[in-house]
């Protein structure tokens, strides 16, 4: 198993998960019904600040390539979120997400490099989607560029790519195992949060 052959295996395996997560219903989920501007950018930048906090123990903790891409994918996800603060002024959420918060529990630079560099960027390609999505509907076209740009590289798998090639076929598998696990958290959250709010988090054929 190589890089190409984990991405490939992991977006098979979480087609249907990451296929929701970029359905018009992620925002009401992740900012509790609350579709105002400032709500959606806070929405980003506590998810930007929260895997810039993983990444950091984890590049801490790293030693070699792997420390380095982890630092890189750090500096690259907070100056996402200073972009975002800067330009909305709106501050920072509280809460944090559940693939946040899943992060800091995954051990082993196999396994986080499937949970931080492939899945986190997998999960982060839909959630800006639907992002980019509001600030169109809402006739903010700027806004809108802006987070066109800020998905492109909170998406970027190149990092994995990278990562991946330096492992083993266990290591890929490993990465692979994990990267599925932290979708299906992110998916997870998302589905208890519509399900409770009287919502399907399925989509209507």
């Amino acid at each position: 198993m190589d890089a190409v052959d984990t991405l490939d295996a992991v977006r098979e395996a979480s087609a249907s998960e990451l296929e929701r997560l970029g359905s018009d219903k992620l925002l009401v989920a992740v900012t509790g019904a609350n579709l105002t501007s400032d709500a959606v950018r806070e929405a980003a930048i506590a998810r930007e600040r929260g895997r810039a906090s993983a990444l950091a123990t984890w590049a801490d903790e790293s030693e070699g390539s792997v420390g380095d891409r982890f630092a890189d994918a750090t500096s690259k996800a907070t100056e996402r979120a200073d972009r975002i603060d800067t330009v909305s002024e709106v501050g920072t959420a509280d809460e944090v997400d559940a693939l946040s918060t899943h992060l800091k529990t995954v051990q082993g630079p196999a396994a986080r490099v499937g949970a931080g560099l492939v899945a986190a960027p997998l999960v982060a390609d839909r959630f800006y989607l639907q992002v980019v999505s509001f600030f169109v509907n809402e006739a903010d076209e700027n806004s809108a560029d802006t987070f066109r740009e800020i998905r492109a590289d909170a998406s970027d798998l190149d990092p994995a790519r990278d990562a991946l090639a330096e492992l083993d076929d266990e290591g890929c598998e490993t990465a692979r195992d994990a990267a599925i696990e932290a979708i299906d958290v992110a998916y997870e959250e998302y589905a208890e949060t519509l399900t409770e709010m009287g919502l399907d988090p399925k989509p209507i054929c």
